[in-house]
């Protein structure tokens, strides 16, 4: 994860040259003795200084924004803090001295091997600078990705719940709860022994809903058998105009986020007609790494007013444990979504 640094916060290129451009008149006035005596020795001085402030700012600010993609500040601080001020002290003290010899030689014509006595004099000087500034970097490197991290947990608590909701929504909303009892109501009369496996199935899919609704990622198999009770209520409901086939082995550290493949079968279901002419075919597989959720086109011609909040609401779910995207293919033939398998590392 990259983590702005402060040029990214703070600094236009226009300003970071203006910064060091004012950090340089104010090093010659403190510590170039003779500096000001006439123009041409403050020039030459002034590029002097400005080399070295340019050099030292630009280098460990690029050497911050490297560091940041390649290793967290939330997941290992001590390596990130380690690494980052041996970098930064190795990047300031090489640079320091080829500015220097470049600057001997150019304003003073003193070769690296005279100029080398001078320039050794003067490193200690440049790590404490560069100390000064390793600490600044890595107090506002840590600072920051703090700050994101919990601005990013906040997010995650809100979108969860609200994609929580739109889950236990779909599950109890009146339509579903009216064609379900409807349902039963005929298998009462009709066939009492699949009557009472219907209520029990009814029964393990709210009990799912109500456990997963505090959790944000839930084991696949658990998943899949409540996705088992669900398409049982469906098939009961449509019977041979809906077929789901499911084909899916879930290993132990495979996690999901809870109620992703019902909200992707329900979609299908409510966007496609589902009669004894055209029969809907639904199936879940595992493609790579990725369950893959496939029916075949058939849309219905009138009552679609959806605005496509669940599949918006799983893509966020998912972004915050994967970065790997969500997957939409859409043909003339079938619709499919992939959505990745997570792993326990990653809950």
């Amino acid at each position: 994860m990259h983590i702005p640094g402060l040029w990214d916060r703070q600094f236009s290129l226009g300003r970071f040259i203006l910064a060091n451009a004012v950090l340089s008149l104010f090093i010659i006035l403190l510590f170039i003795h003779g500096a000001t005596r006439n123009l041409e020795s403050f020039l030459i001085s002034y590029c002097w200084s400005f080399s070295i402030c340019f050099t030292q700012w630009a280098g460990i600010q690029l050497i911050n924004r490297y560091l940041d993609l390649k290793i967290s500040w939330i997941e290992t601080p001590v390596k990130k803090v380690v690494i980052e001020i041996l970098a930064f002290l190795g990047y300031s003290v090489s640079a320091f001295i080829l500015i220097q010899f470049f600057n001997y030689y150019v304003w003073n014509g003193i070769l690296p091997a005279q100029s080398w006595s001078s320039i050794i004099r003067s490193i200690p000087y440049s790590l404490v600078i560069s100390f000064i500034i390793s600490l600044i970097f890595t107090a506002s490197g840590f600072f920051f990705a703090w700050k994101k991290s919990f601005q990013q947990a906040e997010k995650l608590k809100v979108e969860m719940l609200a994609y929580k909701y739109e889950s236990l929504r779909n599950q109890i909303n009146p339509h579903f709860l009216f064609n379900s009892l409807n349902v039963l109501s005929d298998l009462v009369y009709d066939d009492q022994a699949m009557a009472v496996r219907f209520i029990r199935q009814m029964s393990d899919l709210f009990r799912y809903v109500l456990d997963s609704r505090d959790k944000e990622l839930v084991p696949l198999k658990d998943e899949l058998e409540f996705i088992r009770s669900y398409t049982f209520m469906l098939k009961t409901r449509f019977e041979e105009k809906l077929k789901i086939e499911i084909d899916v082995e879930a290993s132990a550290d495979d996690y999901i986020v809870p109620m992703s493949l019902q909200l992707l079968i329900e979609n299908a279901v409510k966007h496609n007609e589902v009669s004894e002419a055209f029969p809907l075919w639904i199936s879940i597989r595992k493609n790579a790494d990725s369950l893959e959720v496939k029916n075949n086109m058939q849309p219905k011609s009138v009552g679609d007013d959806s605005k496509k909040t669940g599949l918006k609401n799983i893509t966020q779910q998912f972004a915050f444990f994967s970065e790997k995207p969500i997957k939409i293919i859409s043909t003339d033939e079938y619709y499919a979504v992939r959505v990745p398998i997570l792993k326990a590392l990653q809950k």
